[in-house]
C-alpha cells in the first residue's frame, strides 16, 4: 500500500566511541555499552521484524559521530526533514547495556522525552502555555504510547519503561534531540543508574576501580529485553492506522460539554475512532471512549478540567499515536 508506505518508525542507536580524550582517534574506546548496546537493538529489531509485513515503512538506523556532536543523526533527520519524509516515531536506544554495578535496577529502562517541542515557533510556545500543553509534545505521546506497549507485553517484554519527562540526562545529549530539532516525534531509551567509570573512559584499573567500556560489564538480558520492547513497539506503530488529521476541540462558545471533531485517519486502515482524556495533573491517559466510525463527538466532560486527544483504531484493534486537540473558535 504506497500511501500507508510513506509513514515511517524509525529505532535507531549510534556506532561511534570514544575513550577519555574526545579527539583520541587512535587509542582503545571499545563503547560495548555506550553505544554497542544501541546498535545491538536496532540489529535485533531488523532481524525478527524483516521477516514480517507492515503496513508502515520500519527503518531500522544506525549512526556515526554521536560524541562528535550527534553529527550522523543531525545529518540524517535533516536530510529527512528536507525531503518531506513521514517519520511518525524515532525511538533511539542509548546506554541500554544495564551496566552490572550494584545499584542497577534491571527491571526498568528509562524514556526520555522533551515537553515543549524543540521546532516550536514563539507563537506556538505562546499556544502551548496559554492552553497547559507545556506536557502534550509529539514526543509524549509517544513516550505513552511506548508504555502503553509496555504494559500490554509487560510478560513477553520483561523490562518496564519509566516515563522521565525531560529531554535528557544533565550534562549529556543523544541523537533524539537531532529528530526533534527537525520536528519529529522521538524519545531516548537509557538503562536506569549509568557507571560513569564505564563511560568515555581510557581502559585501565586505579586504586581498585575497573575503567573502560567493556563488554564484561554488559548485561546481554538485559539488552534482549529492551530490544522486545523497541520491536513490540515498532510494531504496534507500523500496524496502526494513520493518526487523525486536523484534530479540534471546538471553542465557540461557553459550555460544559466538549466537542471535538477530526479528519479521517489517511490511508483509509482506520475502522474507527476513540477519546482519550486525563486530569491536568496526570502524566498518563486515564479514560478511553470509542466513539466508532464518525469525525465528531460530544461528552459531558469540561474541556477546562482535562486534556483531550483522539487516536484511530483498526479492525484488529491497532491503534495510531494520539493526537491533543487544537482551539477551533
Amino acid at each position: 500500500d504506497a500511501e500507508n508506505a510513506k509513514r515511517i518508525v524509525l529505532v535507531t542507536g549510534h556506532y561511534d566511541s570514544r575513550n577519555s580524550d574526545a579527539l583520541d582517534g587512535k587509542g582503545d574506546a571499545p563503547g560495548a555499552n555506550d553505544d554497542g548496546s544501541g546498535t545491538a537493538v536496532s540489529l535485533e529489531c531488523a532481524r525478527v521484524l524483516s521477516q514480517l509485513k507492515f503496513s508502515a515503512t520500519i527503518i531500522f538506523l544506525t549512526v556515526a559521530g554521536e560524541e562528535q556532536g550527534l553529527n550522523g543523526s543531525h545529518h540524517f533527520a535533516k536530510m529527512a526533514k528536507e525531503q518531506g519524509w513521514n517519520i511518525e516515531a524515532v525511538l533511539n536506544n542509548d546506554i541500554v547495556g544495564g551496566d552490572k554495578s550494584p545499584e542497577q535496577d534491571h527491571s526498568v529502562v528509562r524514556l526520555f522525552s522533551e515537553g515543549l517541542p524543540s521546532a516550536a515557533t514563539e507563537q506556538e510556545i505562546l499556544r502551548i502555555r496559554g492552553l497547559g500543553g507545556e506536557n502534550d509534545s509529539g514526543s509524549r505521546q509517544l513516550a505513552r504510547y511506548v508504555a502503553d506497549v509496555g504494559r500490554a507485553y509487560r510478560d513477553d517484554v520483561g523490562v518496564k519503561p519509566m516515563l522521565v519527562f525531560r529531554l535528557d540526562r544533565y550534562l549529556r545529549g543523544g541523537d533524539h534531540s537531532s529528530f526533534n530539532q527537525q520536528g519529529f516525534a522521538a524519545v531516548r531509551f537509557t538503562e536506569f543508574r549509568e557507571d560513569f567509570h564505564h563511560q568515555h573512559q581510557n581502559v585501565r584499573t586505579e586504586n581498585g576501580i575497573e575503567y573502560g567500556d567493556l563488554a564484561k560489564f554488559v548485561d546481554f538480558d538485559y539488552v534482549a529485553r529492551v530490544a522486545r520492547l523497541n520491536a513490540a513497539t515498532l510494531a504496534s506503530l507500523a500496524s496502526a492506522p494513520a493518526p487523525p488529521a486536523n484534530v479540534h476541540l471546538l471553542t465557540k462558545d461557553l459550555e460544559n460539554d466538549s466537542t471535538l471533531t477530526w479528519q479521517a485517519s489517511p490511508g483509509g486502515l482506520a475502522s474507527g475512532y476513540e477519546i482519550l482524556w486525563r486530569s491536568t495533573t496526570s502524566p498518563d491517559w486515564e479514560h478511553v471512549e470509542k466513539v466508532g466510525a464518525v469525525l465528531r463527538a460530544t461528552l459531558k466532560l469540561s474541556k477546562d478540567n482535562v486534556i483531550f486527544a483522539v487516536r484511530a483504531v483498526d479492525a484488529q484493534g491497532h491503534r495510531s499515536l494520539p493526537v491533543v486537540p487544537l482551539p477551533e473558535r
